[in-house]
């Protein structure tokens, strides 16, 4: 199966203006549906230097978010960087002009060209609902590209998960257990961790290492995450072996 991407766009997150909360949020979204997050990206609101990220991205073939820069103003870029990757033009999409054209008698505003420029996606493009406040995000592929506002990009990204995958929701029944291992040193428990992923090929081992604190001292969290039937003897085989490499350890609640 393919990967899951993020792409989180905008000045204001690079330039350390904003924190950015889109990263937390798609990964909660994606767990509540057995899926995971394989990468991530920060980018800024140049037009070219995007374009270039979204032809490799396109060309990768993973489903990819993109949070920010749909709008039109100046400093909004997403559209356009995604039309130049795609090599296509720039059109105003029906159904997108009649959610812009519905909002805007809504709040009983003028529909200008300048509104509908929010309504021009790459052509071949399809829309992203978005309950907020009407104004569509699109989807190219499996690209899904929303505003970065929160209250606006989350339900259209679940909108997107519920809609174009569910038949992937809880595909591969994940478990996750860990010990703490106390002034545990990486290097010399590498071996352990090789030994771990070779006998149980369901699983991934994690090592996260803690320098210490006042109130903590330095460990290392040592698990496992993967095949639920595969956790129980590798957290068995882990406990011996911290044992005998002379550690102490406890289990992580």
């Amino acid at each position: 199966m393919n990967g899951i991407g993020a792409i989180i766009i905008g000045d204001e997150i690079t330039l350390g203006r904003r924190q950015d909360k889109h990263f937390a949020k798609i990964v909660e979204l994606l767990a509540a549906r057995g899926l995971t997050l394989d990468w991530a990206l920060y980018h800024g609101d140049n037009r070219e230097r995007l374009a270039d990220v979204l032809r490799r991205s396109f060309a990768g073939g993973d489903i990819v978010f993109s949070c920010g820069g749909i709008g039109n103003t100046p400093d909004d870029h997403t559209r356009q960087a995604a039309a130049a990757a795609a090599g296509v033009d720039l059109v105003l999409h029906p159904d997108a002009e009649h959610e812009i054209r519905a909002r805007y008698a809504e709040i009983g505003r003028e529909v200008t060209d300048y509104a509908l420029d929010m309504g021009r996606f790459p052509a071949g493009s399809r829309i992203v609902p978005n309950p907020y406040n009407r104004i569509p995000g699109f989807s190219r592929g499996d690209h899904h590209f929303v505003p970065g506002f929160p209250q606006m990009a989350w339900p259209m990204i679940e909108w997107v998960l519920d809609t174009c995958y569910a038949d992937r929701f809880n595909r591969r029944p994940s478990a996750e257990a860990a010990i703490l291992v106390w002034k545990g040193i990486e290097s010399k428990l590498t071996p352990l961790m090789l030994k771990i992923e070779a006998e149980f090929p369901g699983l991934k081992v994690f090592s996260l290492p803690f320098l210490g604190s006042a109130d903590v001292g330095h460990h290392v969290e040592l698990g496992v995450r993967g095949a639920p039937e595969q956790v129980p003897a590798a957290m068995a085989l882990m406990r011996r072996e911290v044992t005998g490499l002379g550690y102490d350890y406890t289990e992580k609640t």
